[in-house]
């Protein structure tokens, strides 16, 4: 049953210029080493590369960014540069939500192959990638450099959009 002050479902949208320090906030908050907000400026206004904003709110004034992904085309080709999810807002969804709607606007540009690195140790971001139908075809020993100075593999996977 649903209450009648359940928050809405997050909407996608694309990334825009003005969400650059949102972006970076999340970014750096998903991550070890986040990204600053000129850089995430300089990636939305890149023509190559997608952004998929996933914000939440009552009203289109009040919406904020709760998730973002990044996905560089080349050709038919595209790679996701990032995907970050606001920690409170995990293991709800979003992140698959985004991804759709990624790969809806990938299919739709006609790229066939879009491709993926993830922390080997990361089973919530593998399950995500493997249930969206990425497989594993490759491996970078030691990519990830962790805390203490020990590392961890990436694993390269791809996903067939056509």
């Amino acid at each position: 049953m649903k209450c009648w002050f359940a928050a809405p479902q997050p909407i996608c949208e694309p990334g825009r210029i003005a969400d650059a320090d949102d972006l970076a906030a999340l970014h750096a908050i998903a991550f070890r080493h986040g990204w600053p907000a000129a850089e995430m400026e300089a990636l939305i206004a890149d023509p190559s590369v997608l952004v998929v904003v996933a914000r939440e709110g009552r009203t289109p004034f009040t919406r904020r960014p709760v998730g973002f992904v990044m996905v560089r085309a080349a050709a038919d080709e595209a790679e996701v540069l990032t995907l970050a999810v606001a920690p409170r807002r995990r293991g709800r969804g979003i992140g698959r939500l985004m991804m759709d709607e990624m790969i809806r606007r990938l299919y739709f540009l006609r790229v066939g192959a879009l491709f993926l690195e993830v922390d080997e140790g990361n089973g919530a971001a593998r399950a995500l990638y493997q249930r969206l139908g990425f497989r594993e075809v490759g491996r970078r020993p030691n990519y990830y450099g962790g805390s203490g100075g020990s590392t961890a593999n990436a694993l390269v996977m791809r996903a067939d959009l056509k």
